[in-house]
């Protein structure tokens, strides 16, 4: 009798079985002699279509397709922090041990390493009444991080065994529940999740809290909250995976995952070998100690690449659930949107735009909605930040993905190529870009910083916005023709510009900036440009104001100032007072 399981076609990463009537559709399956990962994304009553994602070559008809009978998922436990995956959770650096520096097909290495002892408390007894996402046991997973193990989400019942404190396995039993249906379960230091399930939460809490990055660009005029989402659309060179690397150093998120999604291999490189001398400001431990890097470059096989974004994510909301603020950066999703453009097209699909398949938007929402700030089941608050990078062709921000991705993110910080190359960092446009987290966070804001931190920023982009327009005339007639007080207009625009949007990251006082001093930093040149417009007025030349090298001044105080001196502002605004007021 033949075996229906057996592989009947083959198109790069799909493949396609005759006849199967054991699989269910996103099973997870093993394909071909060496055991392939794979995926069942089609079903009909001839054919089941199988996306794989590892390399294709060498397979043939009639190789065994085996099923798992569970759909795609990963092994969430400690071990996950300081680790690198490939985009399937397969540890990367595992497999460079088992099979050297390239990677072979079919690797079976445990995602998380089930030899490590960890050091376990229990924080349960006999007895007590758990439900799903509370905590049964905690261990240090790094220096900094504290793993809680959390009962499985969909599992409730009594505790009726309890092991004593000390050293664990991964898939050593901790304690034994028993369920309503007198069922007992062992609860180890690990659970699966299906990656394309969203884990469930307790509530959905409003986006009422920034995230800080300490980049003045975004807390000041761009401010994105805890649990927010983010774009950052900009071509090649301007600085995507850069922008990335400094909100992953210095945002006040407990645990950063980097998603490396189809980027070059030297790019990815990079950013381990940074990442991994890199000194966590907060706790002067290596940065590597709560940070998760997927690394899935450009010459991987293309599914795992669509699969890389939802195992990160998945890994994102285990550790919400834990009660920890995380922060996801996927760079880039334009490479995984082209994924699922190739994978379509061998699928035979209808194309949409630009050849992108027609569920385009409802993949890019499915995977930005996974994104917010909850009370989670065990009663604590976490959440998880999505910032995805968008590379658009030629900086085309009116192709298929930036559109659909602006549609589902509330945060658009464009990067601009002109100012890349003029090495204005961060490059975000501050006439494309916008947040619509204003009207949630500004209570925050009033809060903590004062009503004045608000009004700053509202006048000091009505400032750039007043330049923008003013330039366009200078552009076509010249500056001399202005009158001076639009020329002063123009003037405090380049301190803005200079002064305080653009920020350098290797100086050891700009790269971070606290709010605080973002506020005091706008105070001042605020003060210069009032008192300067009220001499402007009374028809005194604005090249007199100019002379007294006030607004050179102003353009250096980043550096000047240390961010732990902010009384040195007093003395700026005293001598800006004293300066013009000589002036008749």
């Amino acid at each position: 009798m033949e075996n229906n399981n057996v592989i009947y076609g083959i198109n790069g990463p799909v493949v396609t079985v005759k006849n199967a009537d054991s699989f269910e559709i996103m099973e997870m399956v093993y394909v071909g002699t060496q055991k392939l990962v794979g995926e069942i994304i089609g079903i009909t009553d001839e054919f089941t279509t199988i996306q794989v994602y590892e390399e294709t070559t060498g397979l043939k008809p009639g190789d065994p397709v085996e099923g798992t009978g569970a759909p795609m998922n990963v092994l969430l436990g400690p071990g996950i922090l300081d680790n690198i995956f490939d985009g399937i959770e397969r540890p990367l650096k595992a497999i460079e041990e088992q099979s050297g520096a390239f990677i072979s097909r079919g690797a079976a290495v445990s995602s998380l390493d089930d030899t490590k002892l960890w050091n376990v408390t229990v924080k349960v007894k006999v007895g007590d009444r758990l439900s799903g996402g509370q905590v049964y046991a905690t261990l240090p997973e790094t220096p900094i991080i504290e793993h809680r193990l959390m009962v499985p989400p969909a599992l409730s019942g009594e505790i009726v065994k309890v092991m004593p404190d000390g050293e664990y396995k991964l898939f050593d039993t901790v304690a034994v529940i028993r369920d309503d249906e007198n069922v007992e379960h062992n609860l180890t230091l690990c659970q699966k999740w299906p990656i394309r399930t969203s884990r469930p939460v307790r509530d959905r809490l409003s986006s009422s809290v920034p995230l800080i990055t300490g980049q003045r660009v975004i807390d000041t005029l761009f401010p994105i909250a805890k649990g927010g989402t983010a774009a950052i659309p900009g071509g090649f060179g301007t600085g995507k995976t850069m922008t990335q690397h400094q909100l992953a150093k210095w945002c006040d998120a407990d645990i950063i995952i980097y998603v490396g999604c189809g980027e070059r291999g030297n790019e990815m490189s990079q950013v381990l070998e940074e990442f991994s001398e890199l000194i966590d400001p907060k706790s002067q431990r290596p940065m590597t100690d709560r940070t998760v890097l997927i690394a899935n470059t450009s010459n991987m096989p293309v599914a795992a690449r669509e699969a890389s974004i939802y195992t990160g994510i998945t890994l994102g909301e285990y550790y919400r659930d834990m009660g920890y603020h995380v922060a996801m950066m996927a760079d880039s999703t334009s490479r995984w949107a082209e994924a699922l453009r190739e994978i379509s097209g061998r699928l035979e699909e209808m194309p949409a735009e630009e050849g992108f398949p027609a569920y385009l938007p409802s993949r890019l929402a499915e995977f930005y909605e996974r994104g917010g700030r909850a009370e989670v089941l065990s009663g604590g608050e976490g959440s998880v930040t999505l910032i995805g990078a968008v590379s658009p062709q030629g900086s085309d921000f009116s192709e298929p993905v930036t559109q659909n991705t602006k549609r589902f993110t509330r945060c658009f910080w464009a990067l601009d190529k002109s100012l890349a190359y003029a090495r204005h960092y961060p490059a975000i446009n501050w006439m494309d870009s916008y947040s619509e987290y204003f009207n949630d966070l500004d209570p925050w804001f009033r809060e903590n910083l004062g009503d004045d931190f608000i009004e700053y920023r509202n006048r000091i982009s009505a400032l750039l916005q007043e330049e923008s327009s003013l330039m366009e005339i200078v552009k076509l007639i010249g500056s001399d023709v202005l009158p001076d007080d639009q020329k002063l207009v123009i003037e405090t625009a380049r301190v803005i510009r200079v002064g305080f949007l653009q920020q350098n990251a290797f100086h050891a006082d700009d790269t971070y900036v606290p709010l605080e001093k973002q506020k005091l930093m706008m105070k001042t040149i605020l003060h210069l440009h009032e008192k300067a417009k009220d001499i402007v007025i009374r028809n005194i030349p604005l090249s007199k104001i100019i002379k007294l090298g006030l607004f050179d001044k102003l353009s250096k105080m980043k550096y000047d100032i240390p961010n732990n001196k902010p009384e040195m502002f007093d003395d700026y605004i005293e001598e800006i007072t004293t300066k013009l007021s000589t002036i008749s």
